[in-house]
């Protein structure tokens, strides 16, 4: 090289340079991208996001060319460096090359275009996938040869290239994943999405009206009472059944009936000809199967029942949306009148009130295992029915009985922290 001009020198080395920045910042673009978005951009025919998406399926290939490069091109620099130092400073330009070349490199070619392809990695990664792209079809051989040799280390070791394996996502990483969305998911669809995940965790139970809350018509009723019910109801189906719900004729949708009822003309006969035939829901079943259930079947209401065949409580549509996204219904209005904040910041509850709608309602960690309404956890607590009021704590909760109606908990005082 003593023959090539000092400029020529200097001009090869700043090529090298960049070209090493180059491949230093595609590495660390192609390797930041959202790999999720990567996928939306090529799904909508974007060009460098197909090329990258492409040379990410077979990250060990897309490797190998990145550092086959990058060491070619600094090996290189690195040699040009020794001569150009030779020439300016003799025997000790070897050292005094290496030493500048070393503090070029790191900042020119290492720091500088990593931040920039870290802080955007679009901006960086598409443009170079179209280079590395060309340049993987003409040095295949090279690389195919540098990972054969790689992953022959690797193999004992049982690493794998697969890509798959690393994209996916279990259910609580895809929960974060919706709560870092941040600011680009608005607060009622994150909410949404989030509640989507926590269904499969989720049983009919955890939803139903208890069987003692359950409305419903008593075709032994006198017929003056099933009319008025019927006209000043706000529920839109209802069970039917003789003298209790473990007789159950079917259930019944009150606009099957409105309009003879609306004209005076409703008689016994065209009630029961109206009730369609009951459907029972195991206990245990997880919303996200009801849901579909439902869908199948084409039906919006059920009863749960034991294993023993006894009916446990009802479960609509309604109370499974409502998991999703919120109450919305009259009904759902008037069960959430069960939860009622006071002006001092304590709360009245409604012993049959679940534990699960406290806890989604009001961010509480009431203990789930062995009990699903408020009154179930309190007589689990106690142990035994007790006379008159009580006072526990559970958690960082102070409850207070207030109210009895018959063997269960009417109301309860819930102060959620200790009031000083």
């Amino acid at each position: 090289m003593e023959e090539i001009a000092l400029s020529k020198l200097y001009i090869l080395l700043a090529v090298l340079l960049l070209l090493s920045g180059f491949f230093s910042g595609s590495e660390t673009g192609l390797m930041a991208i959202n790999k999720y978005r990567l996928r939306h951009l090529a799904n909508k025919g974007h060009r460098g996001a197909k090329l990258a998406q492409k040379l990410l399926h077979t990250p060990d290939r897309l490797i190998g060319l990145i550092l086959l490069g990058n060491n070619l091109v600094n090996i290189m620099a690195a040699s040009i460096a020794t001569v150009i130092g030779i020439r300016l400073f003799g025997s000790n330009g070897i050292w005094i090359a290496s030493l500048a070349l070393t503090v070029v490199v790191l900042i020119f070619s290492e720091v500088a275009p990593k931040t920039v392809a870290a802080i955007h990695p679009e901006r960086i990664a598409f443009p170079a996938s179209y280079v590395l792209f060309a340049l993987l079809k003409v040095l295949y051989p090279f690389v195919w040869l540098i990972n054969g040799m790689a992953n022959l280390v690797l193999k004992p070791f049982k690493v794998r290239t697969n890509i798959d394996l690393i994209e996916h996502l279990n259910q609580e990483e895809l929960r974060t994943l919706v709560k870092e969305g941040g600011k680009r998911i608005p607060d009622d669809h994150q909410r949404m999405l989030v509640n989507i995940l926590d269904l499969e965790q989720a049983t009919v139970e955890d939803v139903m009206i208890p069987r003692q809350e359950i409305v419903g018509i008593d075709l032994e009723d006198d017929w003056d009472e099933v009319l008025l019910q019927l006209t000043q109801t706000m529920y839109t189906r209802m069970p039917v059944y003789r003298e209790n719900i473990d007789h159950v004729e079917g259930l019944l949708h009150i606009r099957t009936v409105i309009s003879k009822l609306t004209h005076g003309a409703l008689t016994f006969d065209d009630l029961k000809h109206a009730v369609r035939r009951p459907y029972f829901i195991p206990e245990g079943t997880a919303l996200t199967q009801q849901l579909l259930e439902f869908q199948r079947r084409e039906r919006r209401m059920g009863l749960v029942v034991d294993e023993y065949g006894d009916i446990q409580g009802l479960v609509t549509l309604d109370d499974i949306l409502e998991e999703i996204v919120g109450e919305y219904t009259a009904e759902s209005r008037a069960k959430s009148r069960d939860i009622r904040l006071l002006d001092d910041g304590n709360y009245v509850v409604d012993g049959a009130v679940s534990l699960r709608a406290l806890n989604r309602n009001l961010d509480w960690g009431l203990p789930e295992e062995e009990a699903s309404t408020l009154n179930g956890l309190l007589l689990e607590e106690l142990g035994e029915i007790p006379f008159g009021r009580a006072s526990l704590k559970i958690g960082p909760h102070v409850m207070t009985i207030m109210e009895f109606r018959g063997n269960a908990i009417g109301k309860v005082l819930i102060k959620p922290r200790r009031v000083p």
